[in-house]
């Protein structure tokens, strides 16, 4: 497969498929875009341009679409082979998405031509996320939003994700990590913009099964290592 990273590192067939499952849409997507739409607050970025990095198999368009309502989407992936996918689905929900094969970090558009860059568990795939950061601020529009979720180190470098995926282990980061690259780049946010989900799929141990069955209590935030970090975060008008 000619990928348009010379560093992207290839899914697992287990991890290709989990990307176009029910799980993947409903339990992941789903909720990260709630959670993402609730910190922007109101009232909504609707309308204008939204770009979809690491779009995959296209199963976010008609979450985000539904959620923000851009007059143009666009997906970019680095497999053409999830991009055929990806079309697949726009087609079959009946929505114009124009895909691009291309880089994160070297994204194929003009300066200032995007109001939302939606970034879902796309990062801890990416070797050159310094890189790809700066074209996310790059082909941001003043005052123009990044929505960025991430699953964190502590739940990437654990024997399920490891066993089951495949990633670039030497780039992970911890939540704050993350939140200190957003704000290096300039990106502005508070605390109402960030959160720290503690999904029972991202618990690192046991899939959150003794807190559910009463054996053992959630411990809270500040006394956990988080696993996942959503943010809503944008670029100074």
């Amino acid at each position: 497969m000619n990928y348009a990273s010379p560093t992207y590192v290839e899914e697992t067939r287990i991890g290709f498929h989990f990307l176009r499952s029910h799980t993947w849409q409903h339990h992941v997507l789903r909720v990260a875009i709630n959670d993402l739409q609730r910190m922007v607050g109101r009232p909504l970025p609707l309308g204008g341009t939204l770009l979809d990095v690491g779009c995959g198999q296209g199963k976010s368009f008609r979450l985000l679409h539904d959620a923000f309502e851009p007059t143009r989407m666009l997906g970019l992936d680095a497999d053409p082979h999830s991009l055929l996918l990806s079309s697949a689905e726009a087609e079959r929900e009946e929505l114009k998405v124009e895909l691009l094969t291309a880089d994160c970090a070297d994204i194929p558009l003009p300066d200032h031509s995007v109001d939302i860059v939606f970034c879902h568990q796309t990062f801890h795939h990416l070797v050159e996320q310094e890189r790809a950061l700066a074209q996310f601020w790059r082909v941001l529009k003043p005052g123009g939003w990044l929505l960025f979720a991430e699953s964190t180190k502590a739940y990437i470098d654990t024997w399920v994700i490891r066993w089951f995926f495949r990633h670039p282990m030497h780039v992970q980061k911890t939540a704050e990590e993350y939140l200190d690259m957003l704000r290096q780049q300039g990106f502005e946010f508070g605390p109402q913009n960030v959160s720290f989900p503690y999904l029972w799929w991202s618990r690192s141990k046991d899939f959150g099964l003794l807190e559910r069955w009463g054996l053992r209590a959630a411990p809270p935030p500040g006394q956990r290592e988080e696993t996942l970090v959503n943010a809503a975060v944008r670029k100074p008008a």
